[in-house]
């Protein structure tokens, strides 16, 4: 004081514990705070992260949040998704269409993708996966799963039909031919994905999205398959323009 005599601290200032940062936290030369967290059970990280924007909405002006670390790569591939779904189908029907040198048949191919893709949604929302990147990588290899059991059975179809059957008897008949076949594949293909279905331990989410999405897809496919695609193949044969025959080759004897 002004006598050079001591004072007691609680005279002139109150004291408590609270908590804080040890250091000044700077994110892009803003003062900032670092959150982390995770989803609750049964909640994906994607519907969490989108809950915590929702707060943020609310929160005073001058307060904002980014993204850093896992949350940052999730926002950016789930961004990225809709594209990489749209190019992946672009080139299966492309390939489809150079293969068969025909607009039609790829079309009755690719309609049973969303059976597969349908499939694969079913099963994740049954376990109780979220709906994150790795299940993402597992829908786009369901989209050349289904495609390919569909391809076994258009293909026997178009061959028959050129033949002279029918299209409801050549669509019928190839189904039958290719079941065996169709069921063969499938079968081996989810028993080499169950180990990963039923993994366990550390790094078992990433490996149990991929193994259940591309399980439920390919069974979805499978069964929906043998059902769906002769009746594509119908449809949209008759809706398709019909194409010139080729002309008959002559044969020339050459003496």
């Amino acid at each position: 004081n002004a006598n050079g005599e001591m004072v007691p601290f609680s005279a002139f200032a109150k004291t408590h514990w609270t908590y804080g940062s040890p250091r000044l936290e700077r994110f892009n030369g803003s003062a900032s705070r670092q959150i982390q967290g995770s989803a609750a059970p049964g909640v994906s990280s994607g519907d969490a992260m989108a809950e915590m924007e929702n707060l943020m909405e609310k929160l005073p002006e001058g307060v904002g949040h980014e993204w850093t670390g896992l949350s940052y790569e999730e926002r950016q591939a789930g961004a990225q998704a809709p594209a990489l779904y749209a190019l992946s189908l672009l080139f299966v029907f492309l390939c489809l269409a150079a293969l068969y040198e025909s607009w039609s048949i790829p079309i009755s191919v690719m309609l049973v993708v969303p059976l597969g893709v349908l499939g694969a949604v079913l099963a994740a929302t049954m376990t109780g996966l979220s709906n994150d990147v790795y299940f993402q990588v597992g829908l786009l290899v369901t989209i050349g799963l289904a495609a390919k059991n569909a391809i076994l059975i258009v293909e026997f179809a178009k061959s028959l039909y050129e033949r002279g059957e029918s299209l409801a008897d050549a669509a019928s008949h190839a189904a039958q031919l290719r079941l065996r076949p169709i069921i063969m594949t499938s079968l081996a293909f989810t028993l080499g994905v169950l180990p990963l279905a039923i993994a366990s331990g550390p790094g078992s989410g990433s490996q149990n999205a991929i193994g259940i999405g591309v399980m439920g897809g390919m069974i979805s496919a499978t069964i929906l398959a043998i059902f769906f695609v002769p009746l594509f193949f119908v449809v949209v044969q008759r809706f398709a323009p019909k194409q010139a025959a080729p002309a008959s080759m002559q044969e020339t004897e050459i003496d």
